[in-house]
Protein backbone atom coordinates (compact mmCIF):
# COMPACT_ATOMS: atom_id res chain seq x y z
CA UNK A 1 0.00 0.00 0.00
CA UNK A 2 1.36 3.47 -0.89
CA UNK A 3 0.97 6.17 2.02
CA UNK A 4 1.13 10.34 1.15
CA UNK A 5 1.46 11.31 4.72
CA UNK A 6 3.87 8.38 5.78
CA UNK A 7 7.10 6.65 4.51
CA UNK A 8 6.97 2.58 5.46
CA UNK A 9 10.25 0.76 4.80
CA UNK A 10 11.59 -3.03 6.11
CA UNK A 11 14.01 -4.70 6.32
CA UNK A 12 11.96 -7.67 6.62
CA UNK A 13 12.35 -7.72 10.85
CA UNK A 14 12.95 -4.28 11.38
CA UNK A 15 10.32 -1.57 9.84
CA UNK A 16 10.50 2.07 9.96
CA UNK A 17 7.09 4.10 9.68
CA UNK A 18 8.02 7.67 9.31
CA UNK A 19 5.53 10.91 9.49
CA UNK A 20 6.40 12.30 6.30
CA UNK A 21 5.20 16.09 6.88
CA UNK A 22 7.98 18.22 7.05
CA UNK A 23 6.98 21.10 6.02
CA UNK A 24 3.99 20.90 8.23
CA UNK A 25 6.48 19.59 11.20
CA UNK A 26 4.94 16.26 10.80
CA UNK A 27 1.22 17.89 12.21
CA UNK A 28 -1.50 14.97 12.24
CA UNK A 29 -3.98 15.58 9.25
CA UNK A 30 -7.20 13.82 9.02
CA UNK A 31 -5.42 11.16 6.28
CA UNK A 32 -2.74 10.75 8.86
CA UNK A 33 -5.57 9.37 11.18
CA UNK A 34 -6.33 7.19 8.41
CA UNK A 35 -3.06 6.22 6.59
CA UNK A 36 -0.77 5.63 10.37
CA UNK A 37 -3.13 2.70 11.36
CA UNK A 38 -3.72 0.93 8.17
CA UNK A 39 -0.01 1.11 8.15
CA UNK A 40 0.39 -0.75 11.41
CA UNK A 41 -2.11 -3.01 9.92
CA UNK A 42 0.32 -3.80 7.18
CA UNK A 43 2.84 -4.25 9.38
CA UNK A 44 0.89 -6.66 11.29
CA UNK A 45 -0.02 -8.90 8.55
CA UNK A 46 3.93 -9.46 7.92
CA UNK A 47 7.34 -10.73 9.48
CA UNK A 48 8.21 -7.77 10.80
CA UNK A 49 9.18 -8.26 14.69
CA UNK A 50 9.80 -4.76 15.47
CA UNK A 51 8.53 -1.32 14.51
CA UNK A 52 10.51 1.91 14.57
CA UNK A 53 7.96 5.50 14.67
CA UNK A 54 9.77 8.57 13.70
CA UNK A 55 9.54 11.82 12.05
CA UNK A 56 11.09 13.65 8.62
CA UNK A 57 13.13 16.75 9.18
CA UNK A 58 13.40 18.52 12.64
CA UNK A 59 10.26 17.55 14.48
CA UNK A 60 8.74 14.68 15.11
CA UNK A 61 5.12 15.46 15.61
CA UNK A 62 3.72 19.00 16.41
CA UNK A 63 0.47 17.68 17.05
CA UNK A 64 -2.75 18.43 14.88
CA UNK A 65 -2.92 20.64 11.44
CA UNK A 66 -4.00 23.78 11.33
CA UNK A 67 -6.27 22.65 8.63
CA UNK A 68 -8.34 19.91 10.78
CA UNK A 69 -7.96 22.67 14.02
CA UNK A 70 -10.16 25.01 11.00
CA UNK A 71 -12.50 21.99 10.23
CA UNK A 72 -13.41 21.45 13.72
CA UNK A 73 -14.37 24.49 14.69
CA UNK A 74 -17.44 24.02 12.48
CA UNK A 75 -17.86 20.23 12.85
CA UNK A 76 -21.26 18.97 14.07
CA UNK A 77 -21.86 16.84 17.67
CA UNK A 78 -21.68 13.27 15.67
CA UNK A 79 -18.72 14.56 13.58
CA UNK A 80 -16.72 15.26 16.81
CA UNK A 81 -17.52 11.99 18.30
CA UNK A 82 -16.24 10.62 15.02
CA UNK A 83 -13.13 12.59 15.27
CA UNK A 84 -12.59 11.05 18.87
CA UNK A 85 -13.68 8.08 18.10
CA UNK A 86 -10.87 7.90 14.85
CA UNK A 87 -7.98 9.41 17.84
CA UNK A 88 -8.76 6.78 20.67
CA UNK A 89 -8.67 4.39 17.43
CA UNK A 90 -5.23 5.40 16.47
CA UNK A 91 -4.14 5.38 20.01
CA UNK A 92 -5.28 1.77 21.34
CA UNK A 93 -3.75 0.50 17.76
CA UNK A 94 -0.49 1.73 18.15
CA UNK A 95 -0.61 0.47 22.26
CA UNK A 96 -2.06 -3.01 21.41
CA UNK A 97 0.37 -3.41 18.56
CA UNK A 98 1.44 -6.95 19.46
CA UNK A 99 5.26 -6.53 18.71
CA UNK A 100 7.61 -4.00 20.40
CA UNK A 101 7.12 -0.22 19.17
CA UNK A 102 10.43 2.21 19.46
CA UNK A 103 9.69 5.99 19.01
CA UNK A 104 12.97 7.83 17.85
CA UNK A 105 11.80 11.33 18.54
CA UNK A 106 14.59 13.59 16.47
CA UNK A 107 12.42 16.94 17.39
CA UNK A 108 9.36 18.49 19.72
CA UNK A 109 6.53 16.11 19.75
CA UNK A 110 3.78 18.13 21.16
CA UNK A 111 -0.16 17.34 21.92
CA UNK A 112 -0.88 14.69 19.55
CA UNK A 113 2.50 14.22 18.67
CA UNK A 114 3.60 13.43 22.43
CA UNK A 115 0.81 11.34 22.11
CA UNK A 116 2.47 9.25 19.71
CA UNK A 117 5.32 8.54 21.64
CA UNK A 118 4.43 7.56 24.60
CA UNK A 119 1.81 5.07 22.96
CA UNK A 120 5.42 3.06 22.05
CA UNK A 121 6.89 0.45 24.17
CA UNK A 122 10.19 2.12 24.15
CA UNK A 123 11.39 6.25 23.93
CA UNK A 124 14.31 7.24 22.57
CA UNK A 125 14.59 11.25 22.14
CA UNK A 126 17.13 13.92 21.18
CA UNK A 127 18.33 16.33 24.03
CA UNK A 128 17.06 19.15 21.92
CA UNK A 129 13.50 17.67 21.80
CA UNK A 130 11.05 18.72 23.51
CA UNK A 131 7.92 17.49 24.67
CA UNK A 132 4.16 18.69 26.00
CA UNK A 133 0.30 17.54 26.50
CA UNK A 134 -0.66 21.33 25.65
CA UNK A 135 -4.49 20.91 24.82
CA UNK A 136 -5.46 22.82 28.10
CA UNK A 137 -4.12 25.65 26.32
CA UNK A 138 -6.27 26.15 23.58
CA UNK A 139 -9.38 24.64 25.29
CA UNK A 140 -9.24 20.96 24.48
CA UNK A 141 -8.81 18.23 26.46
CA UNK A 142 -5.65 16.25 26.37
CA UNK A 143 -9.03 13.08 27.27
CA UNK A 144 -7.54 9.54 25.11
CA UNK A 145 -3.93 10.36 26.25
CA UNK A 146 -4.46 10.70 29.61
CA UNK A 147 -6.07 7.47 30.21
CA UNK A 148 -2.30 6.16 28.79
CA UNK A 149 -0.60 8.53 30.70
CA UNK A 150 -1.43 7.78 34.21
CA UNK A 151 -0.43 4.47 33.61
CA UNK A 152 2.68 5.34 32.55
CA UNK A 153 3.81 8.13 34.99
CA UNK A 154 1.28 7.96 38.03
CA UNK A 155 -1.36 10.30 38.52
CA UNK A 156 0.61 13.36 40.64
CA UNK A 157 3.09 13.53 36.82
CA UNK A 158 0.16 12.96 34.65
CA UNK A 159 -1.84 16.25 36.97
CA UNK A 160 1.25 18.45 36.50
CA UNK A 161 1.45 17.48 32.41
CA UNK A 162 -2.02 17.84 31.63
CA UNK A 163 -3.44 20.43 34.16
CA UNK A 164 -0.54 22.63 33.28
CA UNK A 165 -0.01 22.31 29.28
CA UNK A 166 3.22 23.04 30.19
CA UNK A 167 6.74 21.92 27.43
CA UNK A 168 9.69 19.89 29.16
CA UNK A 169 13.27 19.73 27.88
CA UNK A 170 13.96 15.98 27.20
CA UNK A 171 15.95 15.98 30.40
CA UNK A 172 13.06 16.50 32.41
CA UNK A 173 11.09 14.10 30.36
CA UNK A 174 13.85 11.23 30.83
CA UNK A 175 13.60 12.27 34.85
CA UNK A 176 9.64 12.08 34.90
CA UNK A 177 9.40 8.19 32.74
CA UNK A 178 8.39 9.24 29.39
CA UNK A 179 11.05 8.27 27.92
CA UNK A 180 13.76 5.69 28.21
CA UNK A 181 17.12 7.15 27.05
CA UNK A 182 18.59 10.31 25.54
CA UNK A 183 20.62 10.16 22.33
CA UNK A 184 22.64 12.74 20.24
CA UNK A 185 20.72 13.42 17.42
CA UNK A 186 23.61 11.36 15.09
CA UNK A 187 23.59 8.35 16.92
CA UNK A 188 19.55 8.29 16.94
CA UNK A 189 18.85 6.10 14.02
CA UNK A 190 22.03 3.72 15.12
CA UNK A 191 20.77 3.19 18.74
CA UNK A 192 16.97 2.86 17.90
CA UNK A 193 18.04 -0.20 15.66
CA UNK A 194 20.62 -1.55 18.13
CA UNK A 195 17.85 -1.47 20.43
CA UNK A 196 15.55 -3.71 17.74
CA UNK A 197 18.44 -6.07 17.53
CA UNK A 198 18.35 -6.43 21.31
CA UNK A 199 14.64 -7.62 21.17
CA UNK A 200 15.27 -9.71 17.95
CA UNK A 201 17.46 -12.10 20.35
CA UNK A 202 14.54 -12.75 22.05
CA UNK A 203 12.02 -15.24 21.87
CA UNK A 204 9.15 -13.58 19.29
CA UNK A 205 6.44 -15.73 20.77
CA UNK A 206 7.59 -14.87 24.48
CA UNK A 207 7.79 -11.11 23.81
CA UNK A 208 4.58 -11.35 21.48
CA UNK A 209 2.49 -13.46 24.50
CA UNK A 210 4.34 -10.80 26.78
CA UNK A 211 3.03 -7.59 25.08
CA UNK A 212 -0.87 -9.34 24.89
CA UNK A 213 -0.63 -10.26 28.76
CA UNK A 214 -0.14 -6.85 29.49
CA UNK A 215 -2.60 -5.71 27.19
CA UNK A 216 -5.51 -8.12 28.12
CA UNK A 217 -4.40 -7.08 31.90
CA UNK A 218 -5.39 -3.90 31.83
CA UNK A 219 -8.32 -4.16 28.94
CA UNK A 220 -11.53 -3.90 30.66
CA UNK A 221 -10.47 -0.70 32.52
CA UNK A 222 -8.86 0.55 29.12
CA UNK A 223 -12.26 -0.06 27.31
CA UNK A 224 -14.31 2.04 30.19
CA UNK A 225 -11.66 4.69 30.62
CA UNK A 226 -11.35 5.62 26.61
CA UNK A 227 -15.76 5.42 26.37
CA UNK A 228 -15.68 8.32 28.79
CA UNK A 229 -12.45 9.97 27.52
CA UNK A 230 -14.09 9.82 23.47
CA UNK A 231 -17.41 11.56 25.46
CA UNK A 232 -15.60 13.70 26.74
CA UNK A 233 -12.97 14.51 23.98
CA UNK A 234 -16.27 15.21 22.00
CA UNK A 235 -18.07 16.80 24.33
CA UNK A 236 -15.49 19.68 25.07
CA UNK A 237 -15.18 20.38 21.19
CA UNK A 238 -18.76 22.07 21.80
CA UNK A 239 -17.42 24.76 24.64
CA UNK A 240 -17.50 28.46 23.98
CA UNK A 241 -13.78 28.18 25.70
CA UNK A 242 -13.06 25.35 23.10
CA UNK A 243 -14.04 27.60 20.20
CA UNK A 244 -12.26 30.76 21.89
CA UNK A 245 -9.17 29.05 21.82
CA UNK A 246 -9.25 27.34 18.79
CA UNK A 247 -9.84 30.99 17.08
CA UNK A 248 -7.32 32.84 19.26
CA UNK A 249 -4.35 29.90 18.29
CA UNK A 250 -5.04 30.38 14.66
CA UNK A 251 -5.14 34.26 14.60
CA UNK A 252 -1.91 34.05 17.15
CA UNK A 253 -3.58 36.26 19.93
CA UNK A 254 -4.39 35.50 23.57
CA UNK A 255 -7.60 33.53 24.27
CA UNK A 256 -10.01 35.23 26.45
CA UNK A 257 -11.46 32.85 28.39
CA UNK A 258 -15.40 32.45 29.33
CA UNK A 259 -15.36 29.68 31.69
CA UNK A 260 -18.01 26.71 32.18
CA UNK A 261 -21.02 27.64 31.32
Amino acid sequence: MSYTTLKLESDGTVATITLNRPEKRNAISAEMLEELPAALAELERSAVRVVLLTGAGKAFCAGMDLEMLRAIATQSPEAHLADSQRMARLFLTLYEFPRPTIAAVNGPAIAGGCGLATLCDFVLAVPEAQFGYTEVRIGFLPAIVSVFLRRQVGERVARDLLLTGRLLEAAEALRLGLINELVPAERLGDRARELASSLLVNSPTSVERTKALLRDLARKSLERELALAIRENAAIRTTPDFREGITAFLEKRKPVWRGPA
